[in-house]
């Protein structure tokens, strides 16, 4: 259980510097924003490769259980910062897919 805590949570810091650093970008493209976000865009996207490979496991691996909890910082992200009411089958969505980050990190013990 410590092991998917430990994940989940750099998995969460992973998905911020991600969305982070396309949501800047967004920002300068679509609404006009001062083209100095590009340079923090790309600091928080060099931080999301890094941290990516913090994790004891074969990349493969890791990019599939990002997938899950990505999936659901991005609802929370829609929420918190865009605004919108997140709807039940976004939050099963979110659930379902945090399971299946769940069961692919428990699978990661002794594999490279």
């Amino acid at each position: 259980m410590t092991l998917i805590l430990k994940t989940t949570g750099l998995f969460i810091a992973t998905a911020l510097a991600e969305i982070i650093g396309c949501f800047l970008p967004y920002l300068w493209l679509r609404k006009s924003g001062p083209m100095w976000v590009l340079i923090p865009a790309v600091m928080s996207l060099a931080l999301f490769v890094w941290l990516l490979t913090l994790h004891p496991t074969a990349s493969g691996r890791v990019y599939a259980a990002y997938g899950g909890v990505y999936v659901a910082t991005a609802l929370v992200w829609l929420r918190v910062v865009d605004g919108v009411k997140l709807s039940a089958l976004d939050w099963a969505g979110a659930g379902i897919a945090l399971l299946g980050m769940s069961i692919i990190v428990l699978g990661w013990h002794d594999k490279a």
